[in-house]
């Protein structure tokens, strides 16, 4: 049990680095602000280290046995967890930007859905590599 938490919370970390570079790199290429989204954060430590954290802790869903599907649609599945979180806790009542974080912009649900989907596809895929070793 141990041994299976401590992957799922280190996959976890790895798709939370997937999802912030994708995030990143949205915003630094301009993507999410020509689609009219304000995120473009800065690839800095006070930035990434709480996301990591966040991602491993989140991997734990993948402990849970209560599904019997494919592996990439319970990733895709868990990934609404931080994804509904983000758009009904994080924005609203924490960074004060709107039900969704509309106030970010129109597509912001699209985008922060897409994002956190990289998390659960690569954590999904990093338990699978764990596990076969």
């Amino acid at each position: 049990m141990l041994k299976d938490m401590a992957y799922c919370f280190s996959a976890g970390c790895v798709g939370a680095l997937a999802n912030s570079l994708t995030v990143w790199l949205a915003g630094i290429t301009g993507l999410t602000l020509a689609l009219g989204v304000g995120i473009a954060p800065s690839l800095t430590p006070e930035w990434l280290y709480p996301r990591l954290i966040w991602g491993g802790i989140w991997g734990f869903l993948f402990l849970l046995p209560i599904m019997r599907l494919t592996p990439y649609v319970r990733g895709l599945l868990f990934s609404l967890g931080p994804t509904l979180v983000q758009l009904l806790i994080v924005f609203p009542l924490v960074k004060h930007k709107g039900m969704l974080g509309l106030q970010i912009g129109l597509l912001t649900p699209f985008f922060v859905l897409v994002f956190n989907a990289v998390w659960g596809w690569v954590t999904t895929m990093m338990l699978i590599r764990l596990r076969d070793q």
